[in-house]
């Protein structure tokens, strides 16, 4: 295979690898912590597992730097979360919030997690996906890298139990719109506000310092709650 066949046959992502500044405190999280609460993809294969209690288990993709991760688990004890996130200086301070909460339901890891929802996580075994804030890739040229596309809801409704929700949430307008249009064409996805509408922010989402300042300023946030059907 040539190069210009290798890269015609490299799949699109969401998001760019950039190496970033990582603390000493998150890289001693990711050496003293990652045995106690990272997982390997493979790991995926069985997350009835990776948990001390078997319970509804949620799935976020692209925690960032985990405080939305980490509050809501503090907030719903009587669920699991597994985060997925490429950028290790996040994945350690979410290792360190993990830590000093004292979390028991929480798992993160390190790598793209769509390739783990195709790989390793069984159909039909999450009560719950969550996307918020995701890149907006806001040139038009690279809306192809946009992670809310037809492929991806297809999957990720696969991995939805029935009655599971895909709860996307983004504060840019034309993005916003594109979610709503990809998830109402998705046959096996019912929109909980009802067709064409968006959702109230639910309280169980926290509010980030970042939305909040953004609210300040007069910007908007789209939630789209969106359920699998029977």
């Amino acid at each position: 295979m040539t190069s210009s066949d290798s890269a015609q046959h490299r799949p699109i992502r969401s998001f760019v690898l950039r190496q970033g500044r990582i603390t000493e405190a998150q890289r001693q999280a990711l050496d003293l912590l990652w045995p106690r609460y990272g997982i390997e993809p493979a790991d995926c294969r069985a997350p009835a597992l990776l948990f001390p209690q078997p319970q509804p288990l949620v799935l976020e993709i692209g925690f960032g730097n985990g405080e939305s991760l980490t509050q809501m688990a503090a907030a719903t004890p009587e669920r699991n979360f597994l985060g997925i996130e490429v950028h290790r200086p996040g994945v350690g301070h979410a290792l360190l919030r993990i830590e000093e909460l004292g979390l028991k339901n929480v798992r993160v890891c390190c790598a793209d997690a769509v390739e783990v929802l195709k790989q390793f996580i069984p159909d039909a075994s999450l009560a719950g996906i969550q996307v918020f804030f995701p890149d907006p890739w806001h040139k038009k040229r690279h809306h192809k890298r946009r992670l809310i596309n037809p492929e991806f809801t297809e999957l990720a409704a696969r991995k939805l139990k029935t009655g599971g929700v895909l709860h996307a949430a983004t504060d840019w307008h034309d993005y916003a719109l594109q979610m709503l249009e990809v998830l109402e064409g998705c046959e096996a996805l019912k929109n909980q506000a009802g067709a064409r509408q968006f959702s109230e922010r639910p309280a169980h989402r926290p509010l980030t310092k970042f939305e909040s300042r953004g609210q300040r300023l007069g910007h908007g946030v789209w939630d789209l709650l969106f359920e699998k059907r029977p």
